[in-house]
């Protein structure tokens, strides 16, 4: 009966989740953003429905109608003034915006409202139930039951109304649906409201359980967030079962288990085995390739940041007060923080909200062995560091699996989980006094931030600049670049050869160890560490917010974020402003919407942008008048065109030696047997066989449909499927997509998937198999000069693309793209290539210019190549044998006289009746 009584009052609080949860799996369908303000604008629906009640005797039925209408016209305001002028920033931004609005409304509320805790009466009865020996509350059974109405409410809508269909429609597509004559602003801005008004009618039923204060709910709607990923923020009734499996599995975990934060950690780590069961290594090919931040090229200016941080250095020692070396001593521990996420999420392009943890985890180990067991503090410091990197391997995990918010979500959930287990403990981190250090010395040298603050100062000082180096190190190391290319694309960076899961995998490990010394620089600025109270998971939220803030791209984004924290300049400005101070933090959040919304890349974009247009005018106030110097001006302009030219084709071509020829991998068939590739229950490829020879065009072509693209996808790895795939005697069809990659099998893409942000340099260099041993390490210290291989200087040559080299890829034209799309697949020098619609878009000289490339390619080069294309002209002028496939299944195989003439490929392309195949056309081939 125990585990009965329990799990009926797990009810209750499962319920809670789930009313939370539906909000938010309503506005992620509605606009696909995850609202962190969620809490928020329930905590202000429930101030306003407490206030109104309490100052202004207003009855609680008409409260709570106030209330859910200042709710839906806050979420209406949100997309209108903040979400719809960022529609076409990355998700990232978006997300971040959604922090501001948090920032904004629990700001208001705390001047309006203060932070004292308010008791609410329920308006739902409250008597108990028995249920023989079980009692439960009926509150809680009423909560259920609203959540389970609400649920077939919203499925209902989402199923039945042409608003749910027009929202289903604008997540597949919102410019077709704009060609129904749907408005998706309108759509995304109605459900924007209809989120706000759930989640405000959602805290009026919840404060009564849990007391009304500004941070609660935003602490509960982490939670729900959880559940929300559990329905993949789809799924309504998927949201009712997880919150309320959710509730009862918390409070059967609070009766039956005996250890403290185990029923707070237990929902993270189960919601993140399924999300890695769920999850995919690699996106489908329909997923949406998602606007970045932009990324800087990594240099540092030493000679201006060298002399600037010995002054502060020579400031901290001789001329700053206590407070002053503080902030300084803040100000490059955050800095260093951030630098953390710069390689994460900048980088690597993953969204974390485990920094702080990471940074506690630091300070964790490094406190106690000190503490604990005695350890010098430079053996602490490094132990500290390699803790941390270790835990953020082990957070990598769900990474692996999923991305974006959903791992977002998951890491943060995740901290909770060693809040809840680890720093709340008082039984691991020393008692309920904390963690005491007391001085130190590094080398010999006197640590103390209390007695000698400019000491530790000169410190941090020096530690922010180690890791400055290191960061912009890996930026232009080929380490940096494969980051850069998973970030872009991860199916792309697979196809070139790069361990995806190992560049996450090496991403989440520095990023951690740069939180971890940045951690164990924080808590020792105090002779007791307290662990709950300095590394509370939720900081992580705003680490994250101050890196986009400043550029999370930009290697001085860092410093700019590190001023707007709380500890940092600005906070210690603020004591000079008096009554305004409490205003701060509401003006910091309109502050931060405003420079998201004036440029999403950050303030270091911005001020860089800001510079160069300064310095551009300031040249061309400088020109001589027109007249007697034109033709000067006019010849040394076309000599130092002439000149940049040459120059880049010279160390082009100097990278590949004096005798750079076709590339020399031993050329191999790739041989393809009973291929077989299902989606579900639908064969997209039934039963293929195809030989690719070397120095053979085998074109592959079909109608719309017929599976070409997904053979494609098979035999390079993308898709699972039956049957084998042998390149010469290496089995492949039991490897992952990178290492057929690496053994020579090259692809391109019909959407191309270049990585726009970066150069065609980059690009070609992302594809370079060089991996030399602690090649990882050493790219932090000291990064290798990567010249272009041999191989991908004949293939710009050929493709004459040698000067564009240092164009970003994503500014070419497109036919140009095109090109950099092949020359990229080529510059591994593979035996293979799988060319998957390479003419799409292109005019009928470019396509005819593009068949001759390709036939090259074959003849002179030796290269065996696998040719999907639509361009019949082009299949028929370049491919020495074609095979036909129709609904997955080969129809036709022969050279492209024979098969132009089988009446099966004929019936397939122009539905001619009754085809009798032609048994000489359908012979294997030799």
């Amino acid at each position: 009966m125990e585990v009965i009584r329990f799990a009926l009052l797990g009810l209750g609080v499962g319920a809670v989740y789930a009313l939370l949860a539906q909000g938010l799996v309503l506005v992620y369908r509605g606009s696909g953003v995850v609202n962190f303000a969620h809490g928020s604008i329930a905590m202000s629906g429930a101030f306003c429905y407490d206030d109104l009640i309490r100052n202004y005797g207003w009855s609680q039925p008409t409260a709570a109608i106030a209330a859910v209408l200042l709710g839906g016209a806050l979420g209406a305001v949100i997309h209108l003034l903040i979400m719809r002028p960022l529609r076409t920033a990355s998700p990232l931004a978006r997300v971040i915006a959604t922090l501001g609005v948090m920032v904004i409304l629990e700001a208001a509320a705390n001047l309006i409202f203060g932070s004292e805790p308010r008791t609410v009466n329920t308006f739902l009865p409250h008597t108990i139930v028995d249920f023989g020996s079980v009692s439960v509350a009926r509150d809680r059974l009423w909560l259920l039951g609203i959540a389970v109405v609400l649920t077939v409410i919203l499925t209902a809508v989402f199923r039945l109304t042409r608003l749910g269909l027009a929202t289903r429609a604008m997540a597949e597509n919102q410019r077709a649906l704009a060609s129904l004559g749907w408005s998706p602003d309108l759509i995304a801005a109605l459900n924007w409201a209809l989120g706000g008004a759930l989640a405000a009618f959602a805290g009026i039923l919840i404060v009564p359980l849990t007391g009304l204060q500004v941070t609660t709910l935003t602490g509960l709607v982490i939670v729900a967030m959880a559940v929300a990923l559990f329905a993949s923020f789809t799924s309504f009734p998927l949201a009712l079962l997880g919150g309320v499996a959710l509730g009862i599995a918390q409070s059967e975990l609070n009766r039956y288990v005996n250890q403290q934060g185990i029923s707070q950690a237990a929902p993270f780590l189960m919601i993140m085995l399924v999300m890695v069961v769920r999850g995919r290594g690699l996106p489908l090919r329909s997923s949406l390739v998602e606007h970045r931040p932009q990324v800087s090229s990594g240099r540092v200016r030493w000679p201006i940041v060298l002399p600037v941080a010995v002054a502060v250095a020579v400031l901290s020692l001789a001329v700053l007060n206590a407070d002053w070396n503080a902030v300084v001593t803040y100000s490059c521990v955050i800095s260093i923080i951030l630098l953390s996420v710069v390689v994460l999420t900048g980088y690597a392009g993953q969204l974390s909200l485990a920094q702080f943890t990471f940074a506690g985890i630091g300070a964790y180990f490094s406190g106690r062995l000190v503490a604990a067991a005695g350890w010098p503090f430079e053996l602490a410091l490094l132990a500290g560091i390699v803790g941390a990197a270790v835990v953020g391997a082990v957070f990598a995990l769900p990474a692996l699996r999923t991305r974006g918010v959903n791992l977002a979500v998951v890491t943060l959930g995740l901290g909770s989980a060693v809040q809840a287990v680890l720093f709340n403990n008082s039984k691991y981190t020393g008692g309920s006094t904390g963690t005491v250090v007391g001085t130190q010395r590094f080398f010999g040298v006197r640590l103390d931030a209390i007695s000698q603050p400019g000491h530790y100062a000169v410190f941090a000082v020096i530690w922010l600049l180690a890791s400055l180096a290191i960061v912009s190190n890996l930026r232009r190391s080929a380490s940096g670049r494969r980051l850069l290319a998973v970030r872009t694309n991860e199916r792309a960076a697979a196809a070139l050869g790069v361990n995806v899961f190992r560049a996450k995998m090496y991403a989440f490990t520095l990023s951690a160890a740069l939180a971890g010394l940045a951690g164990t620089l924080l808590a020792f600025t105090a002779s007791t560490i307290t662990y709950d109270v300095s590394f509370d998971p939720l900081n992580s939220i705003t680490s994250i917010t101050l890196a986009v803030v400043g550029g999370v791209g930009y290697l001085s984004g860092p410093l700019y974020g590190s001023t707007l924290s709380t500890g940092g300049v600005g906070s210690l400005l603020t004591d000079y402003l008096g009554a305004i101070q409490s205003w701060l933090v509401l003006i910091g959040g309109v502050i931060l919407i405003g420079l998201l919304v004036q440029d999403a890349n950050g303030m270091a974009s911005h001020n860089q942008h800001t510079f160069h247009r300064i310095t551009a005018r300031l040249r061309s106030s400088r020109r001589p008048a027109p007249g007697a110097t034109d033709k000067a001006d006019a010849a040394m302009q076309t000599t130092a065109q002439t000149t940049a030219q040459t120059t880049a084709q010279t160390t082009a071509e100097s990278a590949a030696g004096p005798a750079a020829h076709a590339p020399t991998r031993r050329r191999e068939n790739l041989v393809v047997t009973g291929l077989t590739v299902r989606y579900g229950a639908v064969v997209a490829v039934d039963d293929l066989d195809l030989t690719v020879q070397p120095g053979q065009v085998h074109g592959l072509i079909g109608p719309n449909g017929a599976g070409k693209t997904s053979v494609i996808d098979a035999v390079s790895g993308f898709t699972r499927s039956t049957g084998s795939v042998h390149l010469g005697e290496l089995r492949l069809d039991d490897k992952p997509v990178y290492r057929r990659s690496l053994a020579g099998v090259a692809r391109s893409f019909q959407s191309l998937e270049l990585f726009e942000d970066l150069t065609v340099r980059e690009n070609l260099l992302a594809a370079d198999h060089a991996r030399p041993a602690l090649g990882g390490l050493r790219d932090l210290v000291r990064p290798a000069r990567q010249e272009l291989p041999p191989s991908a200087i004949d293939a710009l040559r050929e493709f004459d693309l040698l000067d564009f080299l240092d164009e970003p890829a994503g500014q070419l034209p497109y036919g140009k793209r095109r090109l950099v799309a092949i020359v990229r697949a080529l510059a591994s020098g593979p035996s293979v290539l799988l060319l998957d619609e390479p003419a799409a878009g292109l005019d009928e000289t470019e396509s005819a210019h593009l068949g001759r490339l390709v036939r090259h390619l074959a003849d002179d080069w030796g290269i065996g190549i696998l040719l999907v294309e639509h361009d019949m002209s082009v299949v028929m002028a370049v491919c020495d044998e074609i095979t036909v496939v129709e609904f997955g299944r080969r129809i036709a195989v022969g050279p492209p006289e024979r098969v132009s003439r089988d009446p099966a490929v004929r019936a397939a392309y122009l539905g001619e009746a009754d085809p009798e195949p032609d048994t000489h056309a359908v012979a294997a081939p030799a």
